[in-house]
């Protein structure tokens, strides 16, 4: 696989993470199943330390940097439902 592959497939799971994380958040304010929201940094984390870990093959910011890899995760969402990030597959 090359490189930019890599990277879209990575980004594209962040983006399925942080989309869940909302999905759950709204669901447990909704349901008041508050225990939903434990699954939060599971579910958010998980599929991006998966791009991380298996695509990418490194390590991620949250271990060294937890609040920035946290707010660049949402700051890299936000770009991408404005359609700012430049694509990496044709």
């Amino acid at each position: 696989m090359g490189r930019d592959y890599d990277n879209a497939v990575c980004r594209a799971l962040h983006y399925i993470g942080s989309t869940l994380v909302l999905f759950l958040l709204v669901l447990a304010l909704a349901t008041s199943n508050y225990l939903l929201l434990l699954a939060l940094p599971v579910v958010g984390y998980g599929f991006a330390w998966i791009g991380h870990f298996i695509f990418e093959k490194n390590r991620p910011a949250t271990f060294k940097y937890p609040l920035y890899s946290f707010l660049g995760d949402w700051v890299m969402y936000k770009d991408f439902l404005k359609g700012c990030l430049r694509k990496l597959l044709p």
